[in-house]
């Protein structure tokens, strides 16, 4: 095999293994976001408002992990960092069943038994649960495809090619999050365990990430070769 047969064939390793990363932890977003609604419902009711905090909260997630993860991945080369940030929310995760109780119930206990709730702490509570909840987890989540497409461009000229192919495939991670999620998962498992079990897959891809970036390396992004007169 060449050198550059051998260049192809790592690379497309390394977008290979990207794709699939990026797929998992939007899979892990979206199944978080549906189940989230759900476990929210049985503390403050299954409003429209706990949706909207919902949506709302996993949205701010996304936007926060996107930016700091562009910037520490710009910052530290490989997928070290993810890797190391990936830890800690998936036991978070796993854990959930267990310290989100205390937290909501003082999130509702702190309003009079005999009194009924005013209108905007309806609205607010939901998001304040969700908060506790799911911000850490999806905000970390949400890093993977900065960290990814810096990892995988192997030139300036094909920062598109790479990061369509990640965006495009934490999409379809999110689609099929969705579907599994709504149709299969709360119809065949307790809230609690698909918690445990989101919270073991983000484990996994943290594992990944560390055998793919210990194996594959990384590319460094070097300008595109002035064009031919």
């Amino acid at each position: 095999m060449t050198a550059g047969g051998g260049v192809r064939r790592v690379g497309g390793m390394r977008s290979l293994a990207a794709v699939v990363v990026a797929a998992m932890g939007g899979f892990i977003v979206l199944v978080l976001e549906i189940i989230g609604a759900r476990y929210l419902a049985k503390d403050f009711g299954g409003s429209f408002y706990v949706w909207v905090s919902q949506i709302g909260v996993i949205l701010l997630a996304l936007a926060v992990g996107y930016a700091a993860g562009g910037a520490l991945a710009d910052r530290f080369a490989g997928l070290t960092v993810l890797v190391v940030l990936l830890v800690p929310a998936g036991l978070f995760t796993v854990l959930v069943p267990n310290l989100a109780p205390p937290v909501l119930d003082a999130i509702i206990s702190r309003h009079p038994p005999q009194q009924a709730i005013p209108l905007f702490w309806q609205k607010v509570d939901p998001a304040l649960g969700s908060l506790c909840v799911f911000l850490l987890p999806c905000l970390v989540l949400a890093m993977i495809p900065p960290f990814l497409i810096r990892w995988v461009t192997p030139r300036v000229d094909r920062v598109g090619r790479s990061s369509g192919a990640v965006i495009a495939a934490g999409t379809v991670g999110s689609i099929a999050g969705v579907v599994a999620a709504g149709y299969f998962l709360l119809e065949w498992m307790r809230i609690s365990d698909i918690f445990r079990a989101m919270g073991a897959l983000t484990l996994l891809v943290a594992a990944l990430c560390a055998v793919i970036d210990r194996w594959l390396g990384r590319v460094d992004s070097s300008p595109a070769p002035p064009p031919i007169p």
